[in-house]
């Protein structure tokens, strides 16, 4: 305050009691500041750091003379350096992971596991750990040493059980550079790490972080450890890129955004339980946000069934339901909204026809939020409510996430 212009006395609870116009005055007498100045920056202050650039650009100088010999020697490893530091893509990169089968039955956190281990290899610049969870995350790099004084190398980070430290450690090696930082834990406990999400998407950092356990799928732990509001609210942080796959091939795609993404954060939402692959989804349908799964042919679609995750299954069984009693019904994975929106105005409406008003969302998370795509002629299968204890498909029972609950909410829109 006493380097900024006067400021007028506050004397609301909201705003405490900052300084009046009083105190900066005596503040800047004090210091020998002039008075009438705004913004002022001593003339000792600006030696100091225009000598602190000069040394920066002398050091700079000096660094760039071992360099040029280094590429000279190692003209590989030169170009692999400048690549990492200016984050751009190893060429050809896709191969690698394009070739991965994953469409077993598994749950999408060991689909990742599996897909994390390509990447680490094609991206030599991952790194990362989990807060103490690396086991349950599946995020652990295989044969790579874990990072220590002896192995700098490593790539396997321990941070312990401080989510808001680890996010932080992130968002510094991202602001660094020549590194691909990752974070994971439980998606529940990305609150304690929000203040370093949201500073990750205000700096255009490419940090990654891995949420498991992604909702009341993850048992009998409880809702203690059970997300409810979580994605809605990852969702509302601007520049921040939340995708939330169904099976094997959408993790992939998710995997494939994340590892290319160079202007911002993005978050995996992936579930602890087992899930199926899902007929008709696609990894690069996954860079689109949202994609049409299925459609009833011959039929004009008069109903859209969006659903994300783990839902997409179960919303699939009740589709295919739907379009044996030939009802026009349209099944949409949407894995990204952040993705989605980002498509043309034609793509977008080519998903979700303005036309077609009656829609149903199916998302085991709150359903605020999700009358932006249902609009107000249609309806949302969500918990607005706190999980409970059980076995997953217990709980997906008793909360309605059931092809038979699906059918009969899809019939009573159409018939309202």
């Amino acid at each position: 305050i006493a380097y900024g212009a006067p400021h007028k006395q506050d004397t609301s609870e909201a705003h405490g009691s900052p300084l009046g116009d009083e105190e900066i005055r005596l503040t800047k007498e004090g210091y020998g500041w002039p008075i009438d100045k705004t913004f002022f920056v001593p003339d000792d202050v600006r030696e100091f750091y225009a000598k602190r650039a000069d040394e920066g650009k002398k050091r700079m100088e000096d660094w760039k003379v071992p360099f040029v010999a280094y590429t000279r020697e190692h003209p590989d490893l030169a170009r692999e350096f400048q690549r990492v530091m200016e984050r751009h893509l190893p060429e050809g990169w896709e191969r690698e992971l394009d070739a991965l089968k994953v469409d077993e039955p598994q749950a999408t956190r060991q689909s990742s596991g599996k897909i994390m281990q390509v990447v680490s290899k094609v991206f030599p610049e991952l790194i990362g750990g989990s807060a103490d969870l690396a086991v349950s995350n599946n995020t652990r790099l295989k044969d790579v040493p874990d990072f220590s004084p002896k192995y700098p190398e490593g790539r396997n980070l321990h941070f312990g059980i401080r989510e808001h430290a680890m996010a932080a450690i992130t968002n510094g090696l991202a602001l660094h550079g020549g590194v691909l930082p990752f974070a994971a834990t439980f998606l529940i406990f990305s609150d304690y790490m929000r203040p370093s999400l949201r500073l990750a998407a205000m700096m255009n950092i490419p940090t990654r972080y891995v949420f498991t356990h992604d909702s009341i799928g993850l048992g009998e732990d409880g809702p203690t450890h059970q997300p409810i509001e979580h994605l809605m609210s990852l969702r509302a942080i601007p520049n921040f890129t939340v995708i939330r796959p169904a099976d094997g091939r959408e993790t992939l795609g998710a995997w494939k955004v994340a590892a290319s993404e160079r202007n911002g954060p993005v978050a995996l939402s992936l579930t602890r339980q087992k899930v199926s692959p899902v007929p008709g989804t696609s990894a690069d349908g996954v860079a689109k946000g949202a994609y049409i799964i299925g459609d009833v042919p011959g039929k004009a679609c008069v109903l859209i069934l969006i659903a994300t995750g783990s839902e997409l299954g179960v919303a699939f069984a009740a589709w295919k339901q739907l379009a044996d009693e030939g009802v026009g019904v349209r099944l949409v994975s949407m894995p990204s909204w952040e993705l989605f929106a980002r498509q043309p105005k034609t793509y977008q409406d080519g998903v979700l026809p303005p036309t077609v008003k009656k829609r149903l969302s199916v998302e085991a998370g709150i359903t605020f939020g999700w009358e932006r795509f249902v609009g107000s002629e249609g309806a949302s299968i969500g918990i607005d409510r706190f999980g409970a204890s059980a076995p997953a498909e217990v709980s997906f029972q008793q909360f309605g996430f059931t092809p038979e609950n699906i059918l009969a909410r899809a019939k009573a829109l159409l018939n309202r």
